[in-house]
């Protein structure tokens, strides 16, 4: 069975840029995000579900380390114990500490690609970073070497 993720905006801009946001719903139940990532996204598809928070103040309290679209993700992510994708150290590092599950892009991408929606991650690691997405050489490196490319 799929579950549902919490996204903030890195990772939808990301994948939209080299065309392939169709990793989001073969790999997930629901995609959601919260109304600040929805306005930095901008973007609108079928599978991609927008959700307030049902308290501001884990948000608000949060905004003082990560921007306000990480902050709502994270935020959302507490509230309904959902995994949370999110590139950004200090994110990631907020969430971690309030004990929400992470996953990145490139975690995304081998999780597509040990499950077969994808065959090979190499090129889209090569699209991304063509579209200004940074990822350091050592996690490029790990990740082909998980994706045994």
């Amino acid at each position: 069975m799929k579950e549902s993720v919490i996204s903030d905006s890195t990772c939808l801009i990301g994948l939209e840029r080299v065309g392939r946001l169709d990793i989001l719903p073969a790999l997930f139940d629901s995609v959601i995000i919260p109304p600040e990532v929805g306005r930095e996204f901008g973007g609108s598809f079928e599978w991609l579900k927008v959700e307030s928070l049902k308290n501001n103040l884990l948000s608000a309290a949060l905004e003082m380390v990560v921007d306000a679209g990480e902050a709502e993700a994270i935020a959302l992510a507490s509230e309904k114990d959902c995994l949370l994708i999110t590139d950004d150290k200090q994110a990631r590092a907020a969430a971690k500490r309030l004990g929400v599950n992470i996953i990145g892009t490139v975690g995304i991408l081998i999780r597509a690609k040990q499950n077969g929606s994808l065959s090979e991650i190499k090129t889209i690691l090569d699209a991304l970073d063509a579209n200004d997405f940074r990822i350091s050489h050592a996690l490029r490196e790990e990740a082909l070497r998980i994706a045994r490319e």
